[in-house]
């Protein structure tokens, strides 16, 4: 089974991919997008090519468990990828996770502008990981 990981922010969108195994998730892509309806037709191009079984998308829930703003747009843009991708969409909790890939680069002694460019994808990488973990 192949998964795709998707961290998705206000401009921007974080991809990960797991290995033919579905076990190590690693960085794909990092992009910005004007419309949702752009960024559908991508993820759509991506799941083709790269012959997709599973989508992770990344839930933003608050730290008290609630859903606020975010997570409901999340879900929200989870319903359009369901109509235009006949592939399962599973939601996975994002909590901290740009914290850690925060942490990870820091530790990898990138520079604050190098990490702006990247923090999205291996947010995505994280959250792919974390559910490869958890299956």
């Amino acid at each position: 089974m192949r998964y795709l990981g998707l961290d998705l922010g206000t401009k921007t969108l974080g991809v990960a991919i797991s290995d033919r195994t579905g076990i190590i998730a690693s960085f794909y892509d990092s992009f910005r997008y004007k419309s949702e309806d752009e960024l559908v037709l991508r993820i759509k191009d991506i799941v083709s090519n790269e012959n997709i079984d599973v989508i992770v998308l990344g839930l933003p829930i608050n730290m008290d468990g609630s859903l606020g703003f975010r997570a409901e747009e999340t879900m929200t843009f989870k319903e359009k990828l369901e109509k235009a991708i006949d592939k399962e969409i599973v939601l996975q909790d994002e909590r901290l996770s740009t914290k850690v890939a925060t942490d990870v680069l820091v530790q990898a002694d990138m520079s604050r502008k190098k990490r702006k460019n990247v923090i999205d994808g291996v947010s995505a990488v994280v959250i792919l990981q974390t559910y490869l973990d958890r299956k």
